[in-house]
């Protein structure tokens, strides 16, 4: 494997894969470098098919390895939601005032101790020829009745980790990534590379 792809247009999300796959001597490119590359609809219904399907689609057009991810917000009181909907959960224009704004509405009769919810990510490897892979990574908290803190983006300043006693928008970057449902999920992928693809004189 010379290079991997890592179905994004976000260079910061390259960096993170670079850790990974550098020590292997693979170079990781993003789909600013194929800018002919179409967008994938995601049709799934849950975020592994969501990052599978972003994984094959892209994989099948290059013919190259690539990565993709989902990932969201599952609320338990709200029997999951917004789940795989939590970009666009009050509407199809993104906002993420609007969808804080919708969530805190739904949860206004909730009480603290039922306002439990979880950060999960899915990440897809497809490599021509094989079936696709997926790990995951997966933050519990609570979700709060106002925001804190500014930091992040998303759903951070309502989801608080009781662990470190704030919310994601409280956290530094280098917070949020050692747990972070993201951060999880790479070292997931990590552990599962190094086990298939072992550097020379490592055990398999």
């Amino acid at each position: 494997m010379e290079e991997i792809i890592i179905a994004t247009k976000n260079p910061g999300k390259a960096k993170e894969f670079e850790k990974i796959f550098n020590p292997y001597g693979i170079r990781v490119k993003t789909l600013l470098d194929f800018p002919d590359a179409p967008d994938i609809a995601e049709t799934g219904k849950t975020f592994a098919e969501n990052a599978i399907l972003k994984a094959e689609g892209i994989s099948n057009l290059l013919n190259k390895p690539v990565i993709a991810d989902d990932s969201g917000l599952t609320i338990d009181a709200l029997n999951g939601r917004p789940g795989i909907y939590s970009a666009r959960y009050a509407g199809e224009e993104k906002s993420d005032e609007k969808n804080i704004e919708k969530v805190l509405y739904e949860l206004k009769d909730v009480v603290y101790e039922d306002r439990t919810a979880q950060f999960r990510c899915t990440i897809a490897v497809n490599i021509p020829g094989e079936n696709s892979f997926t790990v995951e990574g997966i933050c519990h908290g609570i979700i709060l009745s106002e925001k804190r803190g500014t930091g992040g983006f998303g759903y951070d300043p309502i989801f608080y980790y009781p662990e470190k006693g704030k919310t994601f928008a409280e956290l530094s970057a280098e917070e949020k990534n050692a747990i972070s449902h993201r951060g999880r999920a790479i070292q997931n992928l990590k552990k599962w590379f190094t086990e298939q693809f072992p550097k020379d004189g490592e055990k398999r």
